[in-house]
């Protein structure tokens, strides 16, 4: 007696559990097609798993908690590298601004974690190992310097008190602000989630973009125009490789790219793209005035978010889709039979 039944994409099923792919009776409609013509004799695949449940689990991540912890580490991280320059550089404005910018968004991103974990000393546990091979672990190695830094740093420029505390305090963060916009895309590619597993190797550019282009923006914004000229090198500069590295992301021939253009992450990823193209179009254009500025750095900053909220949820989207694990891995295995090297097409 058989005792289970597979069909394409939808893994084995017991025969007396839910019901498999229903087979259709051979039959000719339209006339007679020759003797060689092929006719499908079942439906054609449907991707389900057992029971209808996705084949991975997706991530038990808060929405809007972690696109926001992301977003808001990233801008804090390019500040913080901003204020670093701005300050060698004798730009007293500059510096102040990246320097509130970075204190806020770190102190903000780390309430938001610690929201989504749920419990404040669930954060603390974290730090009892280090594991350089765990993202998460060197993560939070990363966050933990980065944000005490960066605090304290903004705490003493309110309150005007040890200028070379300052001084050492934005270098610190400065040091740490490059890995912080960009490590939580390497969290993200190292779990198995099909659609950011895949661009494991542009992600960490989408951040990087992503995060230039909000803390250029927002330092930008509360800079005056005299001052502001790296912020607004930044801005621009973030925006265009956000904009080229999502390009290649969204238009990739892989399946698992379909999410970053289709449902809800599809328009979160568009109207992301118009932000930042706007942004940095009205940065060029007009952001030598006060008003140019304000309204390019909040477009900037405005896409950014966006971005990070496109990102998380076509990531969660392929998660629960078992389309988006089946057919790589079936590609991959064919891949490796015919001895070519693996593709994931659509």
């Amino acid at each position: 007696m058989t005792q289970g039944i597979t069909t394409p994409g939808a893994g084995w099923r017991r025969a007396d559990g839910p019901p498999a792919q229903k087979s259709q009776k051979r039959r000719r409609k339209g006339g007679r097609r020759g003797r060689n013509a092929e006719i499908a004799m079942v439906d054609e695949a449907e991707f389900t798993s057992y029971y209808g449940r996705p084949i991975i689990k997706p991530p038990v991540w808060k929405t809007p908690d972690v696109p926001l912890y992301l977003f808001l580490g990233g801008a804090a991280g390019s500040s913080a590298v901003l204020g670093a320059m701005a300050d060698l550089s004798g730009r007293p404005a500059l510096t102040r601004a990246a320097r509130l910018v970075a204190g806020g968004g770190s102190i903000a991103s780390v309430g938001f974690l610690i929201h989504d974990l749920g419990r404040p000393e669930r954060f603390l546990h974290m730090l009892r190992v280090f594991k350089p091979t765990s993202p998460l672990s060197v993560g939070t190695y990363i966050l933990s310097p980065f944000s005490a830094a960066a605090g304290a740093t903004a705490a003493v420029e309110l309150l005007g008190w040890f200028p070379r505390l300052k001084r050492f305090g934005g270098i610190v963060g400065g040091l740490f602000g490059g890995p912080m916009a960009t490590y939580t895309a390497v969290l993200l590619s190292n779990t198995a989630v099909p659609s950011w597993h895949e661009f494991h190797t542009k992600l960490p550019f989408v951040f990087a973009g992503s995060a230039m282009a909000a803390g250029g923006g927002l330092c930008m914004a509360f800079t005056p125009v005299e001052e502001a000229g790296p912020a607004r090198k930044m801005a621009v500069a973030g925006a265009a490789l956000e904009l080229a590295v999502v390009h290649q992301v969204e238009n990739d021939e892989s399946i698992v790219s379909e999410p970053y253009h289709e449902g809800r992450a599809g328009k979160l990823m568009r109207a992301a793209r118009t932000c930042t193209a706007a942004g940095a179009g009205l940065t060029v254009v007009a952001g030598r005035t006060r008003l140019g500025a304000v309204a390019s750095g909040t477009l900037l900053a405005a896409g950014s978010l966006l971005t990070r909220f496109g990102v998380f949820d076509a990531g969660m989207a392929s998660a629960r889709d078992p389309k988006y694990t089946v057919v790589p891995q079936r590609e991959r295995l064919a891949a490796r039979e015919n001895g070519h090297a693996p593709s994931v097409s659509r």
